[in-house]
């Protein structure tokens, strides 16, 4: 997933979970926030900053901030780049065209649907594989930007939503449909992912139980560049 129009800035405050101040080519700047999470420990005064600048004019802020250093370490923490990195790795799985870093676990897709809606949740991609179409699976991605230590955690906040949608994969497993939840680290330098225990219990315990119900869980870490963010190589996951 490649940015346009990309600039240097520094973090100075973030007064909700929506807006940042940043400072840009000598001036301040109110800038659109592409997550939502705490990002407490990333969005740090004086922090070094990557945004990219919005191409319509009529927009109350002009950039969105894409990136952060973090003690030498570049990490996207753009919300919506995780599941544009799957989409991607999956359609380049159907051209035949990855790598195999990047191996995929589902192989001889032929069917690709973003934002399918199953059940009572909108899971972030259905598809169909074999000759015939008639290997059915579901993938649910969740990005990860919270690192400590070299261990990716995920969820960096309580997500009620995150508990829904695994337990809609289990039903999906239980209904003869292939299913996983992808773990995207948007940033390298990781050994390791695990879910927070400390910040949402049943989270873990959640998606421990899914597992033993046949969903796959899967976690890759990411090329991160000022301009640039690609699905790269699998991370161990201790549950």
């Amino acid at each position: 997933m490649k940015y346009k129009q990309i600039t240097q800035g520094r973090f100075l405050e973030r007064p909700n979970r929506f807006i940042a101040m940043a400072k840009i080519n000598g001036r301040i700047e109110k800038c659109h926030v592409k997550n939502t999470g705490r990002c407490r420990e990333l969005l740090i005064p004086g922090a070094e900053i990557w945004l990219e600048r919005s191409s319509n004019p009529n927009r109350k802020t002009a950039y969105d901030l894409v990136a952060v250093r973090k003690q030498g370490q570049m990490i996207n923490m753009d919300s919506q780049a995780p599941n544009q990195v799957v989409r991607e790795w999956l359609e380049q799985e159907i051209a035949g065209a990855n790598k195999p870093g990047a191996a995929c676990p589902i192989s001889d897709i032929v069917c690709l649907i973003p934002e399918y809606k199953y059940g009572d949740s909108r899971i972030d991609f259905y598809g169909e594989a074999g000759r015939g179409g008639e290997r059915k699976f579901l993938i649910e991605v969740k990005g990860v930007t919270l690192e400590e230590e070299g261990i990716a955690r995920f969820p960096d906040a309580p997500t009620e939503r995150g508990i829904k949608h695994m337990q809609e994969l289990e039903k999906a497993v239980r209904a003869g449909y292939e299913a996983w939840i992808l773990f995207v680290i948007q940033m390298k330098g990781i050994r390791q992912f695990e879910p927070n225990q400390s910040t949402h219990p049943q989270f873990g315990e959640t998606l421990r139980q899914v597992q033993q119900a046949g969903v796959g869980v899967l976690a890759y870490d990411c090329l991160v560049t000022e301009d640039e963010i690609k699905l790269d190589q699998p991370v161990e996951i201790r549950l």
